[in-house]
């Protein structure tokens, strides 16, 4: 072998040599799946396997149990079985999980659904059985929305469809706005303030 082609033979293994040194100085980035060295999958936590979307597996179980209209234990431990198995299979759908700045926060606005809910049945029912049809004020309203993530959205869709005598039905295209139906309201402009005040800033306290 000439002097010249033993040159370039060393350039190229010191090159090479390079190269490796580069690799194993290299740790994992944020992207990378898997551990320094090992080629494994980075392990997720128990939580991070059985519920990557919380949010999601609650708005579930409430949407079974609105379905249903029950609130036996078994229908809630099927709607708690579904709302743990969709996110599980739907979590490569997702670029992000949600995050909940104040579960505090999320928690009140939790309770203050469920006595919404409450007094909303039995507003209904009274309705239904002493009010003829031709007294009620039913109606569309336009409502517009200041939440921009579609997370928020869907929680204040959630809310409102949940409560008896309100249906969230459309979604404006740029979300700017949501319409929905009233099975009777007198005051257009209170109801809206009321759904602003009482949902949507309260959801905008712990979503994006």
């Amino acid at each position: 072998m000439s002097e010249h082609a033993q040159q370039r033979h060393r350039q190229k293994i010191r090159h090479q040599q390079e190269l490796d040194a580069g690799k194993q100085n290299t740790g994992p980035t944020e992207s990378d799946p898997h551990d320094s060295g090992s080629g494994t999958p980075r392990r997720r936590s128990f939580l991070q396997r059985w519920l990557p979307h919380p949010l999601l597996t609650f708005v579930l179980v409430l949407l079974w149990m609105a379905l249903l209209n029950s609130f036996t234990i078994g229908v809630v431990l099927m709607g708690v079985l579904l709302g743990m198995l969709i996110p599980i299979y739907t979590a490569h759908f997702w670029p992000e999980r949600p995050i909940v700045r104040s579960p505090h926060k999320a928690l009140v606005f939790i309770a203050i659904v469920a006595f919404d809910m409450l007094i909303a049945n039995i507003q209904v029912a009274y309705l239904i059985l002493f009010r003829p049809v031709e007294q009620l004020h039913n109606r569309w309203i336009r409502v517009p929305l200041d939440l921009t993530s579609p997370e928020a959205i869907t929680v204040l869709i959630g809310t409102i469809t949940l409560t008896p005598g309100t249906v969230a039905s459309d979604l404006a295209a740029d979300g700017s706005a949501l319409l929905m139906y009233c099975l009777d309201v007198k005051d257009e402009e209170e109801l809206v303030q009321r759904i602003k005040q009482r949902y949507e800033r309260r959801i905008g306290e712990f979503l994006p």
